[in-house]
């Protein structure tokens, strides 16, 4: 092939040729295509703008709406705080929970096969299939005086319903299947050759763990341990049901902003309201960090 030709060639085939032989059989594609681009993108600010940032915003004016003493004084109200660190307690023991179990369920149906296996996984899922409402009210079906272990409990002086351990319970159980759906994929692709290949050479259980299994999920078990984070602490629903809404003692932040809105104590409701923003936006830049990391390793490799 001449060079004038194959120079010729290899520009039809780059992307400046393509573009240029599209300009020429559809001079008017680009136009439309920036048309269509800049509608997509002014409707999906509007709705952003309409659906998050106003809210967020009505909040924010809501707070400081009577001053910024005012405002710290709601912030630092005593029932305001055991409420915040309710929330806080709750979020750790799901995550904790959360994190071994996801870890051991993903690395269980991941690695071995057997019988049963799709039964484990779509248990692991129901939290995403019922409503909180329905999970409080089995919680106390099941742990309260007129419940199943009810008299058990009661017996060996362990109270469940209207107390911290329900609330925790609630939580966790919402919140169970977030690290295990991030890491069954990722363990599932992954295989099992290489956990085999160091057995063979005589590394223990946890030396495969540590250094063959781990370096592959870390990322992906950050990732839900953020979701399960984010879940934890907005719970409303089932943690609703199960606490009796006792003031000081049972009640989270998000339970806590509707005693107060219910009250008419609007100033006091969005100042609670805006500990949840702040931890929300926090949890949101977490995770696009973790996005952004986990993409520069995909990349890399």
């Amino acid at each position: 092939m001449p060079r004038d030709a194959e120079r010729t060639y290899e520009q039809d085939v780059s992307g400046d040729g393509l573009q240029s032989l599209q300009k020429v059989i559809d001079p008017h594609r680009d136009e439309g295509s920036l048309g269509v681009k800049c509608a997509l993108i002014g409707i999906s600010v509007l709705f952003l703008g309409i659906m998050l940032v106003l809210p967020l915003a009505v909040v924010a004016v809501n707070a400081l709406r009577e001053g910024w003493e005012a405002y710290k004084e709601n912030i630092l109200d005593e029932y305001t705080i055991k409420a915040f660190r309710l929330t806080l307690t709750a979020m750790f023991f799901a995550v904790a929970v959360n994190t071994v179990f996801g870890v051991a369920a993903a690395y269980l149906l991941s690695k071995f096969y057997f019988r049963g296996r799709e039964v484990i996984a779509a248990l692991i899922d129901i939290p995403f299939s019922i409503s909180p409402v329905i999970a409080g009210l089995v919680f106390i079906l099941t742990y309260g005086n007129m419940g199943w272990m009810g008299g058990f409990l009661k017996s060996h002086g362990i109270k469940i319903v209207f107390a911290v351990p329900g609330v925790i319970l609630a939580t966790i159980f919402v919140t169970f299947p977030f690290v295990f759906r991030e890491l069954f994929p990722v363990m599932n692709v992954q295989g099992r050759e290489e956990e085999e290949a160091a057995a063979l050479m005589g590394a223990g259980g946890l030396t495969i763990f540590r250094r063959i299994t781990f370096p592959h999920i870390k990322w992906a078990l950050l990732y839900g341990i953020i979701l399960c984070g984010a879940r934890a602490m907005g719970e409303f629903g089932a943690v609703s049901v199960i606490s009796g809404h006792l003031r000081g003692k049972t009640n989270t932040l998000p339970l806590h902003v509707e005693i107060l809105y219910n009250e008419f104590n609007t100033a006091a409701a969005f100042a609670a309201s805006s500990v949840l923003v702040v931890m929300a936006v926090i949890i949101l830049i977490i995770r696009n960090l973790v996005e952004m990391k986990k993409g520069r390793k995909a990349g890399g490799r």
